[in-house]
């Protein structure tokens, strides 16, 4: 999929590589062109400093040169990306958005899923503790559907490999909080959906998923304030973008409420060969209304209502919890909270070569391990100790320093620690006398 840059490409249509290096970058310069890079053996420039349109002259001026040009708008390329698939371990959700990779689980995170209600009996959740209410009337928080089950297996059941199943949950040990909003009949209302919402917040939700919504192409209203609410609170409102596209015949539906406030983060669907999924509504609202990530939502395995107890769906439904539950996984590695949380979601994805139209900032990744911080050092040895240079080193090592290179003449060793070290703590180090964290030096 082609993605244009602001750059375009200039190509010289000459042999006469001494003639492209010596006139091509003067040429480009006088007519008021900036190329930032420059290939003589290539005869391809990058340049910025003109809209497409304005080429027309140096198109002219360089054929009136003997100097024919071709311009273009510079194109992004992205890798072609493998398909996933289910295997004995793992769902292929998981393997896409890079679950099973991360270290980190959601433990300590509030999910709220308000969808059809939980089944609580399910053998992959014997001992989590589920914290649910109803908000239907007339109805208890257990699911007489199925959709809200298969909502919260996705995004907070076990990720490993049980007796019975695959993994399939993004964030295993987050806190699961259930807000049964719509009916056994799959339905619900404004009323129902607010007050899930409301609830989610007094209970300290970080994260609010929500695998519902309405095909309504304005923006609604009261879902633009408890988007923003929730926000201004740490949470974060992810919600379905809807499946009222019908791509295949030509029909890109458009994203529906809630999904539609600027305030919710609404998710497309992609299938295993990262696709946009032919049910999956298109961003076409001038404000709101816009896709601003994606995930897997084609054939899901998860959790299920008894006696099945698992089922494969599709829908931007299943697309949610993948990214409500790394939503999870990135509050917990990173501390934040509410917009920035959202922030940290979206910069975290994957392109995947989709228009942003569909797909957002691309693909929701999870986060991955940390890389350990390092300090580098130049220690220096007592003058008397120049000599044992290679068992202070040794020392130094047993004291948790890496020894990159010692200096025998100098009588210094260089070395690097976590950061979390202190010159008071090498200096304990028999024979050191100082350490400097390392300064680095450039060209005057």
């Amino acid at each position: 999929m082609e993605d244009p840059t602001s750059r375009f490409v200039v190509v010289f249509d000459t042999d006469d590589i001494n003639i492209r290096d010596d006139v091509a970058p003067t040429m480009l310069k006088t007519l008021g062109y900036t190329p930032e890079h420059y290939y003589p053996r290539l005869g391809v420039a990058i340049v910025t400093g003109a809209a497409d349109s304005d080429f027309k002259v140096l198109t002219t001026h360089a054929s009136e040169n003997d100097l024919p040009v071709h311009v273009l708008p510079e194109t992004t390329y992205y890798a072609i990306t493998d398909s996933f698939t289910d295997t004995d371990e793992a769902t292929w959700g998981l393997q896409a958005v890079k679950a099973i990779d991360s270290p980190y689980t959601g433990k300590g995170i509030k999910v709220a899923v308000l969808d059809t209600g939980f089944n609580a009996d399910h053998p992959d959740f014997r001992g989590r503790k589920v914290t649910s209410a109803s908000f239907v009337p007339g109805e208890g928080p257990e699911d007489g559907h199925g959709h809200g089950t298969h909502c919260v297996g996705t995004a907070m059941g076990p990720r490993a490999r049980g007796e019975n199943s695959r993994g399939y949950g993004v964030a295993p040990e987050a806190e699961i909080y259930v807000g049964k909003v719509l009916g056994a009949d799959g339905s619900g209302s404004d009323s129902t959906i607010l007050a899930g919402i409301d609830w989610a917040l007094e209970n300290g939700c970080q994260v609010i998923s929500m695998s519902l919504g309405a095909d309504v192409r304005t923006v609604h209203p009261p879902y633009v304030t408890a988007g923003k609410r929730a926000l201004e609170q740490g949470a974060v409102i992810i919600a379905a973008a809807g499946n009222n596209a019908h791509r295949s015949i030509g029909d890109p539906g458009f994203v529906g409420a809630p999904a539609n406030s600027p305030y919710v983060m609404a998710v497309g669907a992609v299938d295993s060969d990262m696709k946009i999924a032919d049910f999956s509504a298109q961003a076409i609202n001038a404000e709101g209304g816009e896709v601003d990530i994606a995930g897997p939502g084609v054939d899901v395995h998860s959790s299920w209502i008894s006696p099945e107890n698992y089922k494969t769906i599709s829908g931007t439904s299943m697309a949610t919890p993948h990214v409500s539950g790394i939503a999870a996984l990135t509050a917990e590695a990173t501390g934040a909270r509410g917009q920035e949380l959202w922030d940290k979601i979206v910069a975290g994805a994957t392109s995947i070569g989709l228009p942003k139209q569909d797909a957002g900032a691309g693909l929701v990744t999870a986060p991955a391990a940390k890389q350990a911080s390092t300090q580098s050092w130049v220690i220096t040895v007592a003058d008397d100790r120049t000599d044992d240079l290679a068992s202070i080193a040794d020392e130094l090592r047993a004291a948790g320093v890496t020894v990159t290179r010692t200096l025998p003449n100098l009588g210094m060793i260089h070395g690097c620690t976590s950061t979390e070290c202190t010159p008071d703590e090498l200096v304990k180090v028999a024979g050191v006398t100082s350490a400097s964290v390392e300064v680095s030096h450039r060209a005057l």
